[in-house]
């Protein structure tokens, strides 16, 4: 079962640029869009809607009048080129705020969050120790979804990082420390300026090194006491 949006705003464009973000999650689909908030809200009321993406700066009603009549439960993501509302928006409860330009890595940030919230209200149970857990990277144009339990360990190399799994090895332009805060903080370690490793793959440790798999991966000085203490915990 798919994942029901709308999305709310008078500028074209930018419902274009969500609707290309959305290309990329085939759990999600777009099921309307709207420039007018009046044909929306009555949409909304009377079709069984997941998540809305409303923009705040509406013709004839604001978004946050709109969010006030929505009868139902349907979670709300504000889009908005102003950065001075997050703190009202968050007093209706809103599930997430994007400032615009949206970039693609808090769009899918904010894509996560939805399926969380729509996975507990539909009591579907995410096995995370199989691999059900997933963050998205991009890889040649395509958003490549890939399970964290699969991950063994992330290489940076400037500009670029690989993210090695026993069956494939993906190449992304991102920063080490970009990727690393989306991976569980109790289940990965930045072992060197160059390398966050899964701790439930290392095979063994001896002295500057750890082995995943086939692979020996050197731990950086300034990490050694702190790596040690933690795998060996």
């Amino acid at each position: 079962m798919k994942i029901k949006c709308v999305l709310i705003d008078d500028e074209p464009l930018a419902i274009k640029v969500l609707q290309n973000y959305f290309t990329n999650f085939t759990d999600f689909e777009v099921i309307a869009t709207f420039n007018n908030s009046l044909e929306a809200l009555d949409f909304i009321n009377s079709t069984p809607v997941d998540a809305v993406f409303l923009d705040i700066n509406m013709p004839m009603m604001t978004g946050f009048e709109l969010i006030s009549l929505i009868e139902s439960k349907t979670k709300v993501i504000i889009t908005t080129a102003f950065r001075e509302f997050a703190a009202e928006s968050y007093d209706l409860d809103v599930l997430d705020y994007l400032v615009k330009p949206i970039p693609l890595p808090r769009f899918i940030k904010c894509i996560n969050k939805i399926t969380t919230e729509y996975n507990l209200k539909n009591n579907i149970k995410v096995e995370t120790a199989k691999g059900d857990s997933h963050i998205f990277i991009k890889v040649d144009k395509k958003m490549m979804k890939i399970n964290i339990e699969e991950i063994l360990f992330v290489e940076g190399m400037k500009e670029y990082i690989k993210v090695v799994t026993p069956d494939k090895t993906y190449i992304t332009h991102k920063s080490l420390t970009s990727l690393s805060e989306e991976l569980p903080a109790d289940r990965f370690l930045r072992i060197h300026k160059s390398y966050v490793i899964a701790l439930n793959k290392v095979k063994s440790i001896e002295g500057n090194r750890v082995q995943i798999q086939s692979y020996n991966i050197p731990i950086g000085r300034n990490y050694s006491k702190d790596v040690k203490n933690k795998i060996l915990e």
